[in-house]
């Protein structure tokens, strides 16, 4: 059981920059750890109401259809702010999925990461 809550606790770290909220999404996307990470989400953004929120899927191994709910949820809180969701690194497996669900024409789908313009 502990072991379980360590892993829920890192299955997302949140970075802000500029106007931009990044969340990097960690191990797997269930149930049980979408609940936890769409709240951690939510608070901090209704915090800082970013212009973009950015979901970087480069570190999860699995996801079931709460992973896009936990997409479709983002976009929808966005659209309210006038905000829009950027989906980075999905693996193409899981791409399969959300492009079924019809998420590639609410919000953008990108391979490479997000370039934040004091990086350069």
């Amino acid at each position: 059981m502990e072991k379980e809550q360590q892993v829920e606790k890192r299955s997302v770290q949140l970075r802000l920059r500029e106007n931009t909220l990044t969340a990097l999404l960690f191990g797997e996307i269930d149930h049980h750890s979408a609940r936890e990470i769409r709240e951690e989400i939510d608070l901090t953004a209704m915090r800082v109401r970013p212009a973009q929120l950015v979901l970087d899927f480069g570190g999860v191994q699995f996801m079931d259809s709460s992973g896009v709910g936990l997409i479709l949820g983002r976009c929808k809180i966005m659209q309210m702010w006038q905000g829009h969701v950027i989906v980075q690194n999905m693996p193409p497996k899981l791409e399969q999925i959300v492009s079924l669900a019809g998420l590639t024409d609410l919000c953008e789908f990108r391979m490479e990461d997000v370039k934040d313009e004091n990086d350069e």
